[in-house]
């Protein structure tokens, strides 16, 4: 007998909690004095039975879990036309039946503008994903924030590769992916200022509030294409760490200050890294690294431990 302990309800009689539903009868009874509360239930599990993990996979019949990444959700329906669900071939006139009936399909799933944008958006943001590495949590979050802002009509009269990098960018923001707006922009097909009008519009109309930058969460990004020591980026870490508790990272650009802080630790630790090979792996310039290297100097009391450490070289 099957037995299931149910602990929502009790028993009318005695008042106990300990009541079992015997799924094989379609009852719930107390174990205590045997009172048969309800009979004729309904069991909302499966009707077949399984004994091995294969077999249970073979037999159930749930799809794949919803992604709104694609356009129908992963909820549409596909038509087969070389094949029934036996696996049997088609004759050649159901075929020709299954032809039609698939392009008339199609025809009816883009039928309206708001289904074909999503197909075109969704495509986009696929390409943008596998270009930059994107995680699949975080291209999902993108389709959600652009399904929210063409819901709220941002993307009538701009362009829908724009609205896309912007979504990507506020989702790699918000949920802290290294990412920058100019390699978003380079593998888009729209210019940074757009990018950026975009990503503007779309947190000030969705009301998100996007978390500060960290420029820790570069710094590994940075040196594993510069190639850089793990000490080097330990000792990187420790000076981002104590130019934020002076605040002396507010309103710089995150990856500047990773490539700085990795140039500084380099040189304290008498590894020879260029600030060329550095500005390219941060994406930025070398007139960017060298200010921020100046001003966290100045702000850390570094100008000392510099000197002697060139000194000794």
């Amino acid at each position: 007998m099957l037995k299931q302990t149910v602990t929502y309800t009790t028993c009318p009689e005695c008042e106990s909690k300990n009541l079992v539903r015997d799924i094989k009868m379609g009852e719930i009874i107390c174990s205590l004095c045997g009172l048969v509360i309800q009979e004729n239930t309904v069991h909302l599990g499966a009707e077949w039975r399984s004994f091995t993990l294969q077999e249970r996979m073979s037999k159930a019949r749930t799809g794949a879990p919803t992604k709104y990444s694609d356009h129908a959700k992963g909820l549409s329906t596909l038509i087969r036309v070389d094949r029934d669900a036996f696996g049997r071939p088609l004759s050649p006139k159901v075929k020709q039946q299954m032809w039609r009936l698939r392009r008339w399909h199609l025809r009816s799933s883009f039928h309206a503008s708001r289904d074909r944008n999503l197909s075109d958006a969704m495509n986009e943001l696929q390409r943008l994903s596998e270009k930059l590495h994107i995680p699949s949590s975080v291209q999902e979050m993108a389709s959600v924030i652009y399904r929210k802002a063409l819901k709220k009509d941002l993307v009538r009269g701009r362009s829908i590769a724009a609205i896309v990098a912007g979504s990507l960018y506020t989702a790699c923001r918000f949920t802290k992916t290294a990412r920058t707006l100019r390699e978003i922009s380079e593998t888009s097909l729209r210019h940074q200022k757009e990018i950026a009008a975009a990503y503007r519009l779309i947190v000030r109309t969705l009301k998100m509030k996007m978390p500060i930058d960290d420029p820790m969460n570069y710094v590994t990004k940075i040196a594993e294409k510069a190639k850089v020591s793990s000490d080097v980026e330990g000792l990187a870490i420790k000076i981002i760490r104590s130019a934020q508790s002076k605040l002396a990272t507010m309103g710089k650009d995150p990856s500047g200050l990773a490539a700085a802080a990795l140039y500084i630790a380099s040189k304290l630790k008498k590894e020879k890294v260029s600030q060329t090979k550095l500005a390219k792996a941060a994406d930025t310039t070398e007139v960017t690294i060298r200010n921020r290297r100046k001003e966290l100097e100045k702000r850390l009391n570094l100008h000392e431990l510099w000197t002697a450490r060139l000194a000794s070289t």
